[in-house]
């Protein structure tokens, strides 16, 4: 079983940015965050949840939600066993709870890793972008 514990998330304001990070454990019996596709997914108040941003195990192929498309990074530590969402220029828009996920499915096209449930689910951590 692949479990998260996630950090980083608070309250910001617009213009700020924060770094989420969600450390995986589950190594012991060889679940490696690297043999996954991670993602990371949202949802703010009063609105469907959103899938922002993955990486597909199968080939490493990146996608990016058009509403945080050159703003955010998403990326991994293999060594360490944890994911990264790097968010920067923040948005008030961008409030929300933010969860990290990893699936040992990939999909065609990449686009597709944004829309489908994820098998593993970090806690969700809370990110508020206000003045």
């Amino acid at each position: 079983q692949l479990q998260f514990v996630a950090s980083g998330g608070g309250s910001v304001q617009p213009g700020g940015s924060l770094r989420l990070s969600c450390a995986a454990s589950g190594a012991h019996s060889g679940l490696q965050l690297e043999f996954f596709t991670i993602a990371w997914f949202r949802q703010a108040p009063g609105k469907e949840r959103e899938g922002i941003a993955c990486i597909q195990n199968s080939d490493g192929s990146l996608y990016y939600g058009d509403s945080v498309k050159g703003r955010f990074i998403i990326s991994r530590d293999n060594a360490k066993n944890t994911m990264y969402l790097d968010m920067k220029n923040l948005r008030p828009e961008d409030t929300g709870v933010y969860y990290c996920a990893a699936d040992g499915r990939s999909w065609y096209p990449p686009s597709e890793c944004a829309q489908y449930e994820y098998k593993y689910e970090g806690p969700g951590t809370q990110v508020t972008v206000s003045s």
